[in-house]
């Protein structure tokens, strides 16, 4: 794997084979040392634009727990502020020969006009409305630990889908692991092409949650939305917000976070036993370093600015030995 841009540009055998090592991460990580030297000096740079807790905090863990340099680097006092441009940031880091660039920008395609312009491998950690990769497959891992197989499962996502990149990267990652998607949500927060582009179910009628087998909840991004696509916040949750009347006993509940208490989701259902938001904070570690091994140490990269031979590429360390 080259870059992580997208899940569009995966295949089921490529998440299966994420999942396999983040399993393997799982294992470590239940060991008294945590850590383990596989990306051992090798650098990697957290670049974000836009304001992050969980991606950001379990992509810096993920590099800490592989045993690589980290840079971390947030728009808010950076020269990005002094006005340089991506591209200029980009040559800037570039040149102290980074393995891996993780970036979140508030621009669809950012990520890949980024990999366009740097030898290092690059993760696409939220480019506007586009995509949200590693969202979607840690969503998959989660669901894989409870369900096992998603084949046949049916899936609700409920909510913002018009401004949701974690929507689209999550509909496209379930259905290829052989789930059934629908979207519901108000005609306005809806694309009207989503069905079809998506693969997926449309309704605007939130009373047939009963048959969906995980409900997945999205914020509403206000930050997103320059003009009024519901009436008010309470009447959006009056008619679609998934509480413990809507949320039947046998199913599982998800949300991406943050979360709006009292908009989409209720405050019993946030914190009750079908509830696997934690598990999802939790999955999200293993997921972003096994996207980390399979780009740097999957196979070859260039580094440095040239392309190493398979034979000069040192062995990379099992992922089981400590630091």
């Amino acid at each position: 794997m080259r870059h992580l841009l997208a899940i569009e540009d995966l295949d089921r055998a490529e998440i299966e084979r994420i999942m396999e090592r983040a399993d393997s991460f799982a294992e470590v990580g239940r060991r008294d040392i945590k850590k383990v030297p596989t990306l051992r000096g090798r650098t990697v740079v957290s670049l974000f634009y836009e304001a992050s807790t969980r991606t950001s905090a379990s992509f810096e863990l993920a590099a800490k727990r592989l045993s690589a340099d980290l840079v971390s680097i947030k728009a808010a006092g950076s020269s990005v502020d002094k006005g340089e441009s991506l591209k200029d940031t980009i040559a800037t880091l570039s040149a102290y020969e980074p393995e891996a660039i993780v970036i979140r920008s508030p621009h669809a395609g950012a990520a890949k006009l980024v990999a366009g312009w740097t030898e290092a491998g690059v993760i696409n950690a939220g480019d506007g409305k586009h995509e949200h990769p590693s969202q979607a497959l840690l969503d998959v891992y989660t669901l894989r630990g409870r369900l096992g197989e998603l084949d046949g499962k049916r899936i609700w996502i409920v909510g913002d889908v018009l401004h949701s990149r974690v929507a689209r990267s999550c509909a496209l990652a379930f259905r290829l692991m052989g789930a059934r998607v629908t979207l519901c949500g108000p005609p306005t927060l809806i694309p009207r092409n989503a069905g079809s582009a998506l693969g997926c179910e449309v309704t605007h009628d939130i009373s047939g949650l009963g048959e969906a087998d995980v409900v997945y909840t999205l914020r509403m991004q206000s930050e997103r939305m320059a003009e009024s696509f519901v009436p008010s916040l309470r009447e959006y949750a009056m008619r679609f917000q998934v509480n413990g009347r809507r949320l039947g006993p046998r199913q599982l509940l998800m949300h991406p976070g943050p979360v709006n208490r009292g908009v989409e989701l209720s405050g019993e259902v946030i914190d009750g036993p079908n509830s696997l938001i934690t598990e999802q904070v939790k999955s999200g570690l293993v997921v972003r370093m096994a996207v980390l091994y399979e780009l740097l140490a999957g196979g070859t990269r260039p580094r440095g600015g040239r392309q190493m031979p398979e034979t000069e590429l040192p062995a990379p360390t099992p992922i089981g030995e400590p630091a």
